[in-house]
């Protein structure tokens, strides 16, 4: 039966691919510098017959490896690899990165008695940490995902969870304001206080969250200050996140946060200039159908997951979520730690290296694998799963 072989194959790589994922775990590296995990993940599949090619949509460090041809329908395995700043892997993608590759190699042998075929790809830049992060944004835009039917990966939790979570949609801006020099003792009259903007631009975006909706999120950091406590700040920066479930509302606040930018602008007499650092991320449409078939395969696997209605509170945000509103997408969470432990802490980055992260990545490339199988096996599901997106965004409800 394929999906008992599958899962022999996950369990005979089990070494492999745990010690390449503690090594990533080791080896943390930023969004669009994930060189070394790449080219380790490269050798990996070429020491098992699969080749791969990186450079997609001008990328260095994203990577697509085809498995099983160009038969249809083609099933999308998506893997991230990138740390933050401080943190290292405090949001597991080291996991990400081995469930997937676990998943393509013990598709590899069978995919020929299937209907279809899959891909891996590797998607870097994921956390809004780098300027132009989003690399499923850039991959997708550049047609590589043209081929493809679904698409499935797996995100490490406090929890196993397959309910029908989304993502908030989000914005990132950098905001500039430009002052005029002077000393700050003797003559402070004669500058103009680039950072007294950026402090009026927190504080008016404090005030403006009182009238928020409950979803929505802003949040940033103070990039640049000054150079010299006794000189007037000529130039200051700051850097924000503006978020909320749905697209539309997202976009909405991101303008009022502009204008609390530029009002500090003017009040302060700087000059103002703003851009975004990175394509907005859209609010994903999780697929009910893909849902059912990967919590069946983690049940059986010895992982039951939560189904149904999401439980849990507060959301991240995602570049999958562009993807999940092109082709049929799910992205299941699953327990590397104890409840309560959540993603971008110091607790979390330790959870990702630990036997219950290994666990999670055996678990996952199974599940993943068993899923893939079936969906090519019985077309009938994808195109119910294609159904379904086109009518949740034609509602405009997703």
């Amino acid at each position: 039966m394929l999906k008992e072989r599958v899962r022999a194959r996950v369990d005979e790589l089990a070494g492999e691919l745990t010690a390449l994922a503690d090594d990533i775990h080791a080896h943390p590296e930023l969004g669009y510098q994930e060189r070394r995990t790449v080219a380790k993940v490269q050798d990996l599949l070429a020491l098992h017959g699969v080749q791969s090619r990186t450079g997609l949509a001008g990328l260095e460090t994203a990577l697509r490896a085809e498995l099983g041809g160009e038969r249809r329908p083609k099933i999308a395995i998506i893997a991230e690899y990138d740390a933050l700043p401080g943190l290292g892997h405090a949001c597991g993608h080291n996991t990400i990165c081995m469930a997937a590759v676990g998943a393509a190699l013990a598709l590899k042998d069978v995919l020929p008695e299937t209907l279809g075929s899959a891909v891996l790809f590797g998607t870097p830049a994921e956390e809004s940490a780098v300027d132009n992060a989003g690399g499923k944004i850039h991959v997708l835009n550049a047609g590589e995902l043209d081929d493809v039917d679904a698409a499935i990966m797996v995100h490490p939790l406090d929890r196993d969870d397959c309910t029908l979570q989304s993502s908030l949609a989000a914005r990132g801006v950098v905001f500039e304001f430009h002052g005029k020099p002077a000393h700050a003792a003797a003559a402070p009259h004669l500058g103009v206080n680039a950072l007294d903007a950026v402090i009026q631009t927190f504080v008016g975006i404090g005030l403006l969250r009182q009238q928020v909706r409950a979803d929505a999120r802003v949040h940033g950091i103070i990039t640049h200050g000054g150079d010299a406590p006794n000189v007037i700040p000529k130039y200051a920066a700051a850097r924000f996140r503006v978020r909320a479930a749905d697209l539309a509302y997202m976009n909405e606040l991101f303008e009022r946060v502009v204008a609390v930018a530029r009002g500090a602008a003017e009040a302060t007499g700087c000059r103002f200039e703003h851009h975004d650092f990175a394509p907005a991320y859209e609010d994903q449409v999780p697929n009910a159908v893909l849902a059912e078939r990967l919590a069946a395969s983690f049940a059986a696997v010895g992982r039951p997951m939560a189904t149904g209605k999401p439980t849990r509170e507060g959301m991240g945000s995602t570049d999958f979520g562009n993807v999940s509103r092109r082709v049929p997408a799910f992205c299941p969470y699953v327990k590397i730690a104890d409840e309560g432990i959540q993603p971008h802490t110091a607790e979390f980055e330790r959870a990702a290296g630990t036997e219950m992260a290994h666990s999670m990545i055996l678990d996952s490339a199974k599940a993943m694998a068993m899923a893939a199988i079936e969906l090519l096996s019985d077309p009938a599901l994808i195109e119910r799963a294609k159904d379904e997106l086109k009518e949740r965004l034609q509602r405009g409800n997703a």
